[in-house]
């Protein structure tokens, strides 16, 4: 198989995966970094006809150039979509240092003869350097799924690729001329390891975003746009597993004569008020808290690993917050309640029979006067009993 061939494939995988990345970018809100490295593709397509075009020119050195650094840029774009990807900067002075040590460079390396080891050693190591930064930002980003590691592992060992280059041209020998490159040993095992590292990086690159953009799609359908918060499906789903685990307590919330709110100042400022009464209750909330938005004016919080008393805790330190706190919203300036019921659940409860002695609570809070916290009857009948 000649060097020509491989490039050529080289050529129809670069120009796919430049535009299977960019269809990811234009459907996927999370795959921040997609549209880069549809660039870096795009731009390695241009650097493979760069390499077909080397072998007529009579100085080569230009063209040459041009292969060199339309390569760095594709490499470029494509630490800077990892790292967008994954959330982190792209550590652009490391990149600007690369380019600048890489262009002064340039003189020297194009002076040596072509056949040097030597040539192959400086022409690699900016291509190496970006791909320690591409590593570097896979292992910042703190993200430890097999995904995440088999792409860690598919860059570690494109860098030993970039690395063992040298070593490669040493053993096999290269051309006098860089006319003659396609025509070498070396630039068919080069050019077919160059396409196995392309293919890899892509393909798990791909995995990663569509894995993260299906994760993004399961939080958007379960996510309760107005306040942030769970909706209904979210937290059903979420508490029905939580309940599996163990002891919890629901406490369920009602905004206080909302209707009138909705009413007297409008809609928008009726959203605003659940808005604001959501982000209360879920910073008062413990971290493995699910606090979910079930109805209108209507939130409930499963608290895993709690006790009946730290339901009504928390639920008082909520009521106290939402009713103390003056809340300019729309031209509406007045204080506002909730009432809340809690429940604890035992052994035999589902979500619904643990839903439904909490709602028994919640009325009996809206009864009492409203601005209140009741908890479930037989519950404090038990506590009573055993004290």
């Amino acid at each position: 198989m000649t060097a020509a061939f491989v490039l050529g494939i080289n050529l129809f995988i670069a120009g796919i995966f430049a535009v299977a990345f960019a269809v990811v970018a234009a459907i996927s809100r999370s795959a921040h970094g997609a549209k880069w490295i549809s660039l870096g593709y795009a731009t390695g397509v241009a650097t493979i006809l760069f390499e077909y075009l080397l072998p007529t020119q009579t100085n080569p050195v230009p063209v040459g150039i041009a292969v060199f650094l339309t390569y760095l840029l594709a490499m470029t774009f494509c630490v800077v979509g990892v790292a967008r990807h994954y959330g982190f900067d792209p550590r652009w002075p490391v990149i600007a240092g690369i380019w600048i040590v890489t262009i002064f460079t340039i003189p020297l390396t194009f002076s040596i003869p072509y056949a040097s080891p030597h040539r192959v050693m400086l022409y690699q190591s900016p291509y190496f350097a970006m791909q320690l930064l591409i590593l570097l930002a896979l292992i910042e980003s703190g993200r430890r799924l097999k995904l995440d590691l088999l792409l860690a592992g598919v860059m570690a060992t494109a860098a030993l690729i970039y690395a063992s280059r040298p070593l490669i041209a040493w053993q096999l020998g290269q051309a006098s001329l860089a006319q003659d490159y396609m025509a070498t040993d070396y630039a068919a095992i080069s050019q077919s390891l160059g396409a196995g590292t392309l293919v890899a990086q892509a393909l798990v690159m791909l995995l990663v975003m569509m894995r993260d953009t299906t994760a993004e799609m399961i939080v958007r359908s379960e996510t309760d746009p107005l306040s942030s918060v769970l909706n209904r499906r979210g937290f059903e789903f979420h508490a029905e597993a939580a309940l599996e685990q163990g002891d919890a307590v629901l406490v369920v919330a009602d905004l206080d004569y909302f209707k009138q709110i909705n009413d007297n100042f409008g809609h928008a400022a009726g959203d605003g008020v659940i808005a604001h009464f959501a982000a209360i209750m879920r910073d008062a909330a413990p971290e493995d808290a699910i606090v979910g938005r079930i109805g209108g004016e209507e939130f409930a919080v499963l608290l895993p690993d709690a006790m009946l008393s730290d339901g009504r805790l928390y639920a008082e330190t909520v009521r106290g917050r939402f009713a103390t706190k003056q809340l300019p919203i729309l031209g509406v300036n007045q204080r506002f309640t909730a009432s809340f019921g809690v429940a604890q659940r035992t052994a035999s409860d589902s979500l619904a029979d643990l839903s439904r002695r909490a709602d028994e609570a919640l009325y009996r809070a809206k009864a009492g006067g409203r601005n209140l916290v009741r908890v479930e009857l037989s519950e404090l009948r038990a506590a009573n009993e055993v004290a």
